[in-house]
């Protein structure tokens, strides 16, 4: 049985190339329905070169990490902006589509 990481890592890495969801989107996917928390801290665990591409995971405001895992926001906002993505402002992307538009 796969972990709820693993779990997590999955439905991750199936997030399209200039496309965000948010912790909570995923939480809902796994069936937990106040586990957006528990989403974060196993994106937490990830390891750079992994291949799970945690950096289009936001908050339900579309808010970036502080703590991404990878040098913080900045590294975040930049991978995303290389990938298209649109921001609001700096701490922000425009929050238009929600997992389970994405597959």
């Amino acid at each position: 049985m796969k972990t709820f990481k693993d779990q997590v890592f999955e439905i991750v890495k199936k997030i399209p190339k200039g496309k965000v969801t948010t912790y909570g989107e995923i939480a809902l996917k796994l069936g937990k329905l106040r586990g957006a928390r528990q989403v974060g801290w196993a994106l937490h665990q990830n390891k750079e070169g992994s291949g799970v591409p945690c950096h289009r995971v936001v908050d339900r405001n579309g808010r970036l990490a502080p703590n991404f895992a990878f040098d913080g926001a900045i590294e975040q906002k930049r991978r995303l902006e290389a990938e298209g993505v649109s921001f609001r402002d700096e701490m922000h992307v425009e929050l238009v589509v929600s997992l389970h538009n994405l597959f």
